[in-house]
């Protein structure tokens, strides 16, 4: 009985190359009808059929070999859509005169819209000429231009003169109540309220040594501190009511109007005392370590925050109680008052430094009892947004 690989010997002669099956497949077929007539008449007659099937299994790779592992057709012989390049390059002209379209379309419509950009900015450059030379002819200052179509509202006071402040509005000008009570307190009881009391109390020390009895710049420098508090507690309340999507029951407003009227006091005051030099980096460094602190504070223990801004507020009582005991001795002169202070007080025309620090004295007493009324609050267990805030309190 012959070996399997007598057997594959005598058919190497029928088994074509990887090229010559490519050439000629014609050949291939007889050829391998041939071995498989031979390979099943030696299967039918041997005694060793799993020989045969190895034998019948490597002729059949051998033959199919090169026609599944061998190299694929060319791309210039592929159909148009296969992905040779016959294929790419039919597509590529079928799509050039789309691309080139759509391209010239585009370019049509940038170059309007460039154009019609260009004409409006030429435009409202030529209109804040105009107003510019208007302006100065006027002997005003030209106002901004806007090609967003922005323009400030021009407005009045009550008697019909131009409104000349853009930090705030004839609607925010308001008349302080000065017959509230000066002489409120809260006495301190519980430990925390004895601590806020006594922090405040060791902060005065070194504000009267610094400044002693100079209460033009005490109360410019105290006013850019004061501001702060307002602002913090009006930022934290904001995002408490965005994470918790809740209503703050109007306290962010009515602590951010407290900052803003802090603010106002500061504006005010400018107008009165100049600032040395070396009070100003003693302003950023004094700001920057109050804001910090107190930011902490409040998150911390938003009643400890508040009674110690209703303390600061005493004191600030206190002091512009001496600064108006200097003003009336003469020991400062009451210049007459700053035209700012009269728009947003609403202060006589001949108001005096007197008045306004009257005034000024008076928004504290409120700004004192918001603080401490917000402390009471949270001293009995409720939250602010459960209160409605005292808007509009001055």
């Amino acid at each position: 009985m012959p070996s399997w690989r007598a057997l594959a010997r005598r058919q190497r002669h029928v088994i074509p190359s990887p090229s010559q099956s490519l050439a000629r497949p014609q050949v291939l077929e007889p050829a391998t009808t041939s071995f498989a007539s031979r390979a099943a008449a030696h299967q039918a007659g041997s005694s060793s059929s799993a020989m045969s099937s190895r034998v019948a299994g490597s002729v059949l790779l051998r033959h199919l070999g090169p026609r599944v592992f061998g190299p694929t057709t060319p791309a210039a012989q592929r159909p148009l859509l296969a992905g040779g390049e016959g294929g790419a390059v039919a597509v590529a002209m079928w799509a050039r005169p789309l691309s080139t379209s759509a391209a010239r379309e585009e370019a049509t419509a940038s170059k309007d819209n460039v154009a019609s950009t260009a004409a409006a900015t030429a435009e409202a450059m030529q209109a804040a000429k105009a107003d510019a030379v208007q302006a100065a002819k006027e002997g005003k200052s030209p106002a901004a231009s806007s090609y967003w179509g922005i323009v400030p509202a021009k407005l009045v006071n009550k008697d019909g003169a131009e409104w000349k402040w853009s930090c705030f509005r004839p609607w925010e000008a308001y008349t302080s109540d000065t017959t509230i009570d000066l002489s409120k307190h809260h006495k301190p009881k519980v430990l925390l309220d004895k601590i806020a009391y006594w922090t405040v109390k060791s902060l005065r020390v070194p504000t009267d040594i610094f400044f002693q009895r100079r209460y033009g710049c005490r109360a410019m420098m105290l006013e850019t501190v004061a501001a702060v508090p307002g602002m913090v507690g009006g930022m934290l309340l904001h995002l408490r009511s965005l994470r918790r999507f809740e209503q703050s029951g109007g306290w962010i407003r009515a602590l951010l109007e407290e900052a803003e009227n802090e603010r106002m006091h500061l504006m005010t005051f400018m107008e009165v005392a100049n600032p040395k030099w070396y009070e100003r980096p003693l302003v950023l460094a004094v700001q920057g370590v109050f804001f910090n602190a107190y930011f902490l504070g409040y998150i911390v223990s938003p009643k400890f925050a508040h009674r110690v801004v209703g303390y600061l507020e005493e004191e600030a009582i206190h002091s512009y109680t001496e600064f108006l005991r200097d003003l009336e001795a003469g020991r400062i002169e009451n210049v007459p008052a700053p035209r700012i202070a009269i728009d947003y007080w609403r202060l006589p025309a001949d108001a005096r430094l007197k008045d306004v620090v009257t005034v000024v004295r008076a928004d504290e007493a409120h700004h004192r009892d918001v603080n401490h009324f917000a402390a009471d609050i949270h001293f009995q267990g409720l939250e602010l947004n459960k209160t409605p805030a005292p808007l509009g309190y001055h």
